[in-house]
Parts: structure tokens; C-alpha cells; sequence
């Protein structure tokens, strides 16, 4: 199959507008695209033009805004199959819920043109899984944006034996340099694929950590924000502990501390997500926030992110 490049896209489609949904159509906005939009939820074309109203101003601020780039360019459909007509490349990010994928890809996909890729959003169905649901299965890649998919830079791409390969190439090279993204390559169809794996493994521990009385829910998020998490957000934990070797290499630092993680390992928690775990780190949340709002929190978050993104392009440069 021979695509378009991603260079000459003057329009994609966003096929789910919610949280996730909305992220995307602001970014490819801001990337001088226009969006066709679907959601059959009510009121979801009000709450996209919202959250882009939202959006806008961060990106401008994070200098993502490309010349021409017009936020209002969005037309809003309330049939899948004509928000996805002539469309070369489809964002889908709808619930995670198998059913609801195929019934979707089956209304959508007579609409689509024989060159679109669809791109689903989902952040732990196996792909194999959703192409069940396509009567062209080699077009779907997993293009898994990390949440707010506007800001945060990661995108996990992966293809099987089903995907044209070369549609996955070009999601790389779209969202690389069409859209200004970190892209991976999962190599293996694994539930949650890699980065939801990673942050699964050290929720579960931390609320090991609070049912076990070792420390309360916001001294463990201090402990994450004020320690290893600075040092993640430069660098990924195999390069640290390369590094932890003073320059002897990660054979030397597993000869030194390779007994002490094995203890650490075996002592490690595995807590049920029960009721009474929720009512406990729902508590302790409610005492992290200390009276803040909802959209406080969310604008201390985005406040931070793109300063730490500003750092971070400003270092590329």
C-alpha cells in the first residue's frame, strides 16, 4: 500500500473525543491540521471545543503551534463512516472495551478510504484482539499516547504479523515529525504494552507500601516526585544504574547490587484493588489535596509538565 506523506496531511480524524480523544485533536490542531471529530456521547462536541479552548494556550506557550494552525478547524460528525470518508490517517480512542471497538470499526469502516490507517489509542487490548473487528486488519497500528497525549511526548507503536509494516513506519515518521513526539517500538503483544506496565509495577508497590502501614500516600508520592522521579524524567532506570557503576558498566553495578535487589524483589507486595484498599487511597488522596480542586491539581500538573517540557526543548536545541 502506498500512503501519503505525512508532510502533505492538511486533515486527520479523531474518532472518540473524550480526555484522550480531545488531547489529540488539540495537538494535530496545533499541528496545522484540521479534525474530523465523533462521539455519540451527548454534549461531546461542546466538551472537545472546550478542552482545545483549554489546551491552546499551553501549546502556544510550548512553542507547538505551527504557522496557519487555526483551533476552530474542526468539523463535528454523527456518523463514524463520514467523519472517516477520503481521511488518510484516524486517531481512535474510544472506551476499552472490546465490543465497543468492533461495533465502531464495523460502523466506520465502509467510509474508509483503501490507503486510511487507523491508529487506536488503547492502552492495554491486545492488538490482535482489535483486528478482529476489521475486515482490513493490516491497517490498524497501536499508537498509544501517554495521557495528556498534547503534552506528554510518548507514543508506543507496535504492528504484528497482521500489520503492513510499512503502516507502521509511517506512524513513526508521522508522529515524529508531523507531531513533534517520542515514539517506541513494542516488539511483542503484551497486555498494557510497556509504559503502563512500568507505572502498574510501582502503583503496586506503593500500595503495598500504605496497607502495610510503611508510609502514607502522600510521603510515597513526595517520595516518587522528590527522588527517583526527578532522576526518570532525564534518564531511564537501566542508564541510571549503568551509571551508578562509576563507569565500570551494568556487569559490575548487578555484581554489586544484584544481591540486595533480590532481597528487595522477594519482599515485594502484591495487593488486591479491593473496596477497602479503594476507601483507603481514596483517603489518602483526599489528605494529599488539602482542600484543592479538582482543576487546581490539574493546572499544578500542566503547569509543571511544561516547564519541564520547555527545559527539555530547550536542551535539544
Amino acid at each position: 500500500m502506498v500512503y501519503p506523506t505525512p508532510e502533505s496531511l492538511d486533515r486527520v480524524a479523531v474518532i472518540g473525543t473524550g480526555t484522550i480523544g480531545a488531547s489529540w485533536a488539540a495537538l494535530f490542531l496545533a499541528r496545522g491540521m484540521a479534525v474530523n471529530a465523533y462521539d455519540p456521547e451527548p454534549g461531546a462536541r461542546d466538551a472537545l471545543q472546550s478542552y482545545i479552548k483549554r489546551a491552546w494556550p499551553v501549546l502556544s506557550e510550548l512553542g507547538v503551534i505551527v504557522a496557519g494552525a487555526d483551533q476552530t478547524a474542526i468539523d463535528f460528525y454523527e456518523d463514524p463512516a463520514q467523519a472517516v470518508r477520503d481521511i488518510a490517517f484516524i486517531q481512535e480512542s474510544v472506551p476499552e472495551r472490546l465490543d465497543v471497538k468492533h461495533a465502531l470499526f464495523r460502523a466506520m469502516e465502509p467510509g474508509m478510504a483503501a490507503h486510511a490507517i487507523l491508529a487506536t489509542s488503547s492502552s492495554g487490548l491486545l492488538l490482535k484482539d482489535m483486528q478482529k473487528g476489521l475486515k482490513q486488519p493490516e491497517r490498524l497500528v497501536l499508537a498509544h499516547p501517554f495521557n495528556p497525549p498534547h503534552l506528554i511526548p510518548l507514543v508506543e507503536l507496535l504492528g504484528n504479523k497482521q500489520t503492513d509494516p510499512a503502516a507502521v513506519d509511517w506512524c513513526q515518521d508521522f508522529f515524529e515529525n508531523r507531531c513533534g513526539k517520542k515514539t517506541i517500538r513494542v516488539l511483542k503483544e503484551v497486555p498494557a504494552h510497556v509504559a503502563n506496565r512500568l507505572q502498574a509495577a510501582l502503583w503496586r508497590e506503593a500500595i503495598h507500601l500504605v496497607l502495610e502501614g510503611v508510609a502514607s500516600v502522600e510521603d510515597i508520592d513526595k517520595a516518587v516526585v522528590h527522588g527517583p522521579g526527578l532522576r526518570w524524567s532525564v534518564m531511564g532506570p537501566h542508564m541510571l544504574f549503568n551509571l551508578a557503576s562509576g563507569g565500570k558498566g551494568m556487569e559490575v553495578f548487578i555484581e554489586r547490587f544484584g544481591p540486595s535487589f533480590a532481597v528487595w524483589w522477594d519482599s515485594l507486595g502484591h495487593p488486591d484493588l479491593t473496596p477497602e484498599t479503594a476507601s483507603i487511597l481514596a483517603e489518602g488522596c483526599r489528605a494529599e489535596e488539602n482542600g484543592r480542586s479538582f482543576e487546581a491539581l490539574s493546572a499544578e500538573r500542566d503547569e509543571k509538565l511544561v516547564a519541564v517540557l520547555k527545559q527539555f526543548n530547550t536542551s535539544e536545541k
